[in-house]
């Protein structure tokens, strides 16, 4: 054999050595590129499907924040309508509101004993002769004392009028 083919041989023998001993090299490499990139797909996955779950849970969030907005606001829709229930009742029980039980035709019946004694009427009627009344000048006058029925009791707001008027007078010094 001539020494080109055996120096030959030998370089295709330690070129196959080299080669099996690099091999197992080589496969340990793609494995680990092909586990990696394995790996960084499960990543991408699965942070998708939480950003998902994220989204769906915001946008869930949303929606009972806005529910409970409402709910609020119903509440406090619900609480004025018993403040006011409350203040009728309050009415009611003060007889201010007497007119609202007794129907035009049964007002005779109730009249000595309703909250405004069934006068609702005569103190508009009293006002409005009162608010007509003028002097020689044509100048309003001031309702008087006797301007105001003495065969019904007092009651807050006739009171009131009287001390107005009589503080109207007293600034006037008559």
């Amino acid at each position: 054999m001539s020494t080109g083919l055996i120096i030959l041989i030998v370089v295709v023998a330690l070129l196959l050595i080299g080669l099996l001993v690099m091999l197992p090299r080589i496969r340990a490499k793609s494995e680990e590129r092909k586990a990696q990139r394995e790996l960084e797909s499960r990543r991408e996955r699965v942070a998708t499907e939480h950003r998902e779950t994220a989204s769906a849970r915001a946008t869930e969030a949303d929606r009972a924040e806005q529910e409970a907005e409402i709910a609020q606001q119903k509440a406090r829709a619900e609480r004025a309508e018993a403040e006011r229930h409350e203040a009728e009742a309050k009415m009611h029980e003060r007889g201010l509101a007497d007119d609202r039980l007794v129907e035009d035709h049964e007002r005779d019946r109730f009249a000595g004993v309703t909250g405004d004694n069934g006068t609702a009427d005569d103190r508009v009627a009293d006002d409005r002769v009162a608010d007509d009344r003028t002097d020689a000048e044509g100048r309003p006058v001031a309702a008087t004392d006797h301007t105001v029925a003495t065969d019904r009791p007092n009651t807050e707001y006739d009171q009131g009028r009287q001390d107005e008027r009589i503080a109207e007078e007293r600034t006037r010094g008559t």
